[in-house]
């Protein structure tokens, strides 16, 4: 089982479209980064978490010829905007590819993309099937059940979801406050992926600081920052870091 992460940049990306690399070394390919998406690899299904506007970049690069199911953190257009390279798959399968949302993203994406969730005409059929999010979603692995469990974090003025996969791997893209309730299920993990924009402070963002302070206090093996901003070159952020702290790049991938 693996969890590929198939872009670590924030939302205009790395370098943006205008060309702006900020700090970013333009000569280190693991500056080139674009927006937050990530896949769960079991031999069984592909598990797609988010679909980044760099979606079909990120597919090609990583030769997916499957999406078995996908999972929404939130409704943001960096986290939806490439829902439209989902069709592909259902072409391929003629079947409707199983996504997850919570209430507020599944209001967003049914109004901004509804002529994907309903069929217009026997040439444009619905493509994909929307599903309430669950606290828990299970697939397999060699046989063995995987449980994936949703944590609802506070994103700015929303709120977004983070996911657990096996108890081993905790990704958190889009983060300003996690609950104190929720902190027994981040202890003692083998990896977290988390949010850290830039090093000032962002309503809406784990800073560098902050970033720092809950792997800390979390105690993961290992950390792996993600949704990284110009402002962060990798080398630069990497020597700064404790041991256990990395900056993501995009096609980082674990073996769980």
């Amino acid at each position: 089982m693996k969890f590929i992460i198939l872009g670590c940049g924030s939302s205009m990306g790395v370098p943006r479209p205008d060309g702006f690399f900020g700090n970013c070394d333009p000569n280190n390919k693991k500056n080139y980064r674009t927006r937050c998406s990530a896949l769960i690899k079991t031999t069984d299904e592909n598990i797609l978490i988010d679909t980044s506007p760099d979606l079909r970049q990120q597919l090609l690069r990583h030769k997916i010829k499957k999406i078995n199911k996908v999972l929404f953190s939130h409704m943001h257009g960096d986290q939806t905007h490439g829902i439209n390279d989902l069709r592909s798959f259902y072409i391929n399968s003629r079947k409707q590819i199983d996504v997850y949302a919570d209430k507020f993203t599944s209001i967003h994406l049914k109004h901004s993309f509804s002529y994907i969730f309903k069929s217009y005409s026997k040439e444009y059929p619905a493509t994909l099937k929307l599903n309430k999010l669950p606290k828990y979603l299970l697939t397999k692995n060699k046989n063995k059940n995987v449980r994936i469990k949703s944590i609802v974090v506070k994103h700015g003025k929303v709120k977004s979801n983070c996911f657990i996969i096996d108890k081993k791997l905790a990704y958190i893209s889009d983060v300003s406050k996690i609950y104190s309730k929720d902190y027994k299920y981040f202890k003692n993990l083998k990896y977290l992926i988390i949010d850290c924009l830039w090093y000032n402070f962002h309503p809406s963002h784990f800073n560098l600081e902050t970033s720092l302070d809950v792997i800390k206090q979390f105690k993961p093996k290992k950390a792996i920052l993600t949704n990284l901003s110009p402002v962060l070159d990798y080398k630069a952020l990497k020597q700064i870091l404790p041991k256990n702290v990395i900056p993501a790049h995009d096609g980082l991938s674990i073996n769980l």
